[in-house]
């Protein structure tokens, strides 16, 4: 079984599918199907920060781990995601460093993964 109280917010399925191989997250999941990127036209409207809102506002999430890319536009989508749950009454955390600045999720090996996991933090 799932823990219910955690959410990992991701920014594709491929993000989900390799937290999920290196066995280091049990909560549930949130995917964004992208990241904000106002030069390519993607705004906050175009990815699904308001479901995300909607879910946290039913009370029952605890803690909202941020793990979008490390890239500039993955650290543009964390920030504003932290930035819109600060009057909500949850842990807002960000997987930790070890994921190479600029990379993909998808891209990262496990034992990096995990760590970065593990070792996540409150932003």
């Amino acid at each position: 079984t799932r823990t219910a109280s955690i959410l990992c917010v991701v920014e594709q399925p491929a993000d989900m599918v390799a937290i999920e191989k290196s066995g280091s997250f049990n909560g549930l999941y949130h995917i964004l199907e992208g990241a904000l990127s106002p030069m390519d036209g993607i705004g906050p409207d175009n990815l699904r920060i308001k479901e995300l809102v909607t879910r946290i506002s039913q009370g029952k999430i605890k803690e909202v781990v941020l793990a979008t890319s490390t890239n500039i536009e993955g650290e543009t989508t964390a920030a504003y995601i932290a930035e819109q749950l600060e009057n909500h009454a949850v842990k807002v955390t960000r997987i930790a460093s070890g994921v190479p600045i600029g990379g993909d999720l998808k891209y990262v090996d496990q034992v990096t993964l995990k760590k970065a996991m593990e070792t996540r933090h409150a932003i």
